[in-house]
């Protein structure tokens, strides 16, 4: 079964999320990030700029593009809809509701700042995982 987390009070959603991929790429985990084609695209942006000494190695699918086979071994895949990803290790969810075929993978993380209609979105998202007998993780991201 999916082991589900969230994470709470994140000032920059981005930048927390750069984070994680950095330190999970740094641990040989394979990601999947998912989310709204403009959230996916910031993203991708703030990877090519997060830190000028390092690459955190990822891919950004177009709609309906399939994962060129030279590029199968990239850690990171940002990918609007799950169908194109090519592995189901760790999915990042940047979207507002639970991502179609989230349960393929083993681990599901979903990033909250402290936005309020974020907030009320991760909470309807709890619900969700939490109504299908997920046990969720809860991590309280320090100020």
């Amino acid at each position: 079964m999916t082991r589900v987390s969230f994470h709470f009070n994140v000032p920059h959603r981005l930048e927390y999320a750069c984070r994680l991929l950095r330190k999970a790429t740094r641990q040989n985990a394979r990601i999947a990030v998912t989310g709204a084609v403009l959230t996916l695209v910031e993203l991708d942006r703030a990877l090519w700029s997060f830190e000028p000494t390092e690459f955190i190695p990822h891919v950004l699918l177009r709609e309906g593009q399939a994962l060129p086979e030279r590029l199968a071994d990239t850690p990171v895949c940002l990918t609007a809809t799950l169908a194109g990803a090519p592995h189901h290790d760790v999915l990042l969810n940047l979207g507002a509701e639970p991502p179609a075929g989230f349960e393929s993978f083993e681990r599901l993380i979903e990033i909250v700042s402290t936005d309020d209609d974020e907030r009320a979105a991760a909470r309807a998202r709890w619900r969700h995982y939490a109504s299908r007998g997920y046990a969720i993780e809860k991590h309280e991201v320090p100020a």
